[in-house]
């Protein structure tokens, strides 16, 4: 099984006392997956003043693609037809993160492609 590591390019706005990153640009995102460590999860790390990588079930993911969802720190949640949302609650305040839809879809795709690669030792 392999790690599943993508970039992708999103918008972040925060309610942090002193955003560090302009909200207007589009800033990289790392999206990460390793069904060997823990196959059940997804992880995201934000850059910057948001420097935190946030793990959770891979399954709000995928739901939060079609309608709202959430669980713990954690929401995910359709914008129209192009865009997601995933947002953060941390006790610095919250991260609302957009993405392409495209690219959340795309790396789903390559994660259950991962999860189901036949282990060789």
């Amino acid at each position: 099984m392999s790690v599943v590591e993508q970039y992708a390019r999103a918008h972040i706005v925060t309610d942090a006392a002193v955003p560090l990153i302009d909200e207007l640009e589009a800033i990289p995102v790392t999206l990460r997956y390793d069904p060997e460590h823990d196959p059940r999860h997804v992880r995201i790390a934000l850059p910057g003043a948001h420097g935190r990588e946030w793990t959770f079930d891979r399954r709000l993911l995928e739901e939060g693609l079609r309608a709202p969802v959430g669980s713990g720190e954690v929401r995910v949640w359709p914008c129209g037809r192009v865009q997601a949302i995933v947002e953060f609650h941390s006790a610095q305040g919250v991260s609302v993160v957009q993405f392409e839809r495209q690219t959340l879809l795309r790396f789903l795709r390559r994660t259950y492609t991962a999860a189901a690669e036949p282990v060789t030792h």
